[in-house]
This record gives structure tokens, sequence and C-alpha cells, in this order.
């Protein structure tokens, strides 16, 4: 046997042991039902409540974006036929470009296959750009910006999560002439927690260091137009690099970054994840299009997701269960290891047709397990009281200790 061939065989093992191996549920979506999927089951079909969707607003089965998504199939048809460069370039590439830069109040943004793509693509140029990068990385940072991170020779600092004295403490450290970048997000997923995002701005302001934000899980939902926690904070203008997703809030496909021209045109340029990926097909960025035109001027839709998160909220803890409290419309309920998570999720779905995705290791660390919970507005109270009464079911008794 080739001695990969026993590495994988035992990594498996050892996955399976610790209780985290996963396994894909076959779900099948409704567009006209959601949140409500089925799920089919020796030929017999089932109606499943789903409750761990990043489509946070429900825009991926909005009657608008599916009607755009249907017309540019039908007038350019489902593939974009290659890279920006070749032939997969389009008008409508443009005018996603122009409406999430206006979203977020930066002169250009640039589209890429996906949120991991473009920060993995992103952060790794601008720490190739030059020699003795020193990159300050939130503890709890995706690991799509720990790949673009890893990607450059950069001498890396991690800073305590959320931390904005350890963070001081370490640029302060840092060689003064030294070219810095601090990379944080503003939504934590897993936690639900939200950064100071002002604070890091004024560090990197006394320091002269760049900004890099991920706002992949709040773009949509935050501020006046959804343009995330940086626009609600009213501190956008003070980033150098706005990162962000079309797959989440705005319910479609797709990832980008938005900044100033020149910063938005070197990466264009010179980001190899950019240039040799074919392009997102027309279908995808009419929908996501239409879906960021909405979603801009629907704010009652964007209340709606922190009214029901707070209701669920609610609606646990006066049940009694081990709710992990966030500032956020995350809500995460803990669970503390990973075969018991896995137990857990596994029962919402075979005894309560509720489907509620099991996080484990390496996603949180491990003792830090959890069920990851996503309101929609679509989320109804009923569907809610549902779930609290399948927790309550089995959780009480077998989780005093970690609640």
């Amino acid at each position: 046997m080739h001695p990969f061939r026993s590495v994988c065989r035992a990594t498996l093992a050892e996955i399976k042991r610790q209780g985290r191996y996963r396994t894909f549920t076959a779900l099948q979506k409704s567009a006209d039902r959601f949140p409500v999927f089925t799920i089919e089951r020796d030929g017999v079909a089932r109606d499943i409540t789903v409750w761990s969707s990043n489509d946070y607003l429900g825009m991926g089965v909005h009657p608008e974006v599916i009607a755009a998504a249907v017309n540019a199939a039908r007038t350019m048809g489902a593939g974009a036929g290659g890279t920006r460069n070749i032939a997969g370039t389009s008008g409508l590439h443009d005018a996603l470009e122009a409406e999430l830069a206006n979203l977020h109040g930066k002169e250009a943004a640039l589209l890429f296959t996906s949120g991991y793509v473009s920060n993995q693509a992103a952060i790794s140029t601008i720490l190739l750009s030059l020699k003795n990068w020193h990159v300050f990385s939130d503890a709890k940072n995706h690991a799509s910006m720990i790949a673009g991170i890893k990607g450059a020779p950069a001498t890396v600092h991690i800073f305590a999560h959320n931390d904005l004295a350890d963070l001081e403490a370490k640029l302060a450290a840092a060689p003064a002439d030294a070219p810095k970048l601090i990379a944080f997000e503003s939504v934590y997923s897993m936690d639900g927690d939200i950064s100071p995002i002002a604070g890091i701005c004024d560090l990197a302001d006394a320091y002269g260091a760049m900004t890099y934000l991920d706002e992949v899980h709040a773009v949509g939902l935050y501020g006046p137009q959804g343009g995330g926690v940086s626009e609600r904070d009213g501190v956008a203008h003070r980033l150098d690099v706005i990162e962000g997703t079309l797959a989440k809030g705005f319910g479609c496909h797709g990832g980008y970054i938005a900044g100033d021209a020149e910063l938005v045109d070197f990466i264009r340029s010179t980001a190899s994840g950019f240039i040799f990926t074919t392009s997102i097909p027309p279908t995808t960025v009419a929908a996501a299009l239409a879906s960021v035109r909405h979603v801009r001027a629907d704010a009652p839709r964007r209340a709606a997701i922190f009214a029901r998160a707070e209701t669920l909220k609610g609606k646990l803890d006066r049940a009694g269960l081990p709710r992990l409290p966030t500032e956020s419309h995350i809500v995460p309920v803990h669970i503390g290891e990973a075969a018991l998570c896995r137990e857990v999720s596994q029962r919402l779905l075979d005894e309560f047709a509720i489907y509620a995705t099991p996080i484990n290791y390496p996603t949180v660390p491990v003792g830090s397990e959890r069920l990851r919970l996503t309101p929609t507005p679509l989320h109804t109270d009923a569907m809610m009281d549902a779930l609290v009464d399948a927790l309550c079911s089995m959780l009480p008794k077998r989780m005093s200790a970690a609640a």
C-alpha cells in the first residue's frame, strides 16, 4: 500500500473515533416553502424544517432573484465561458461590482468565485506585494483568511479574540517601519459575537496599519442598507478592504472585495486566484444583482431577522436551554462533546423532522461543540416552539454540567 493510503486510512479512523466524522444530509430545497425542505429515505419523502441555512434573509428563494436568474439563463446561457480576461465578463459583472462598491461607500469592487477564494486570493496578494509584512490576525479568523495569510511569507501575530489591548501590544512590539495589516471579521459566525471595528481602526491609524475586514456574515443584514456592521457603526470609510459574500445575506453565490480603485485594480491585475479562475456565470451574477438591489431597499426584511433571532433566544432562555450569549443574529446552543453533538443533531432529524447542523472541531475548539441555529424572517413561532420542545426532550438531564 502506498504510504499516502495509510495516512488516509489512519486519519479517517481517528476522525471517526473522536466522533467528528462528517456526512452529508441530502435535503431538497423547496423555493416556495423555505425553510421547509424535503428528505427522501427508503422512497418516502418527508418535510424537514432547516435551522442551519446561511441564506439568512431567504433571498435565495425570492421571486425577483429567481426571475433574474431565469432571464439571464435564457438570454446569456448557463456558463460564463472563461475567466474575466478571456470571455467570462459582461455588463452584469460590471453592474454588480459597481453596486457592491456603492453599498460599501468604496470606489471599486471585484468579484471572486466564492468568499473563501476572495479572502485567500486578496490577502495573499497584498502580503506578497512587499517584503517584511507583519500581519495581525484575530485568533478566531475564518480558515479562508488563515489560508491567505499562510500563502505569503509574512510575520504573523495572532491577537486574542476581539482584544484591543492585546492587539495594541503586538502592534507596538512590531518594527515601526514594517508594513502592517490587521485582518479581522465583523460577525464571527460560530460564536455570534461582533468585533470592535472602530477601536481596531483607531489602532490602525496610530500604528500605520492597513485594515482588512471580513463582513461575510453581516452584509445584507446590518446597517441602513445592508452594508454590514461597518456601515451600521459608520466606519466603513476607515477600512482599506471590505470583503463580503453573495452567498449568505444575499442568498446567491460568490465573494468580493471593495476598496479604493487603485487597490482593487492591483488585486485584479495580480491575484492568481482571480486571474486564472472561470468567472461567476451570468445566471448567478444577475440573481445576485437583483438580490443586492432588493435588500438595500427592504429595511423591514432586514429588521425581521433580528426580531426573529431575539424571539428564538427568548424561547430558548425561558426553557433553560444552554444557549451561548450572542449580540448577533446567530444563535448557538452549547452541547460540549462531539459524539453527543452528532447524536442530538441526528435525533432532531430522525425523531422531530428538524435539521440543525452539529458544529464540531476543527470548526470550533474541542469542548465547545454546538448546534448553530440561524433563524430567518421565514421561521415562524410554531417552528421555534417545535425546536425548543425537541431540545428540551433531549438536553436537560444530559446537559446540566454544560449549562
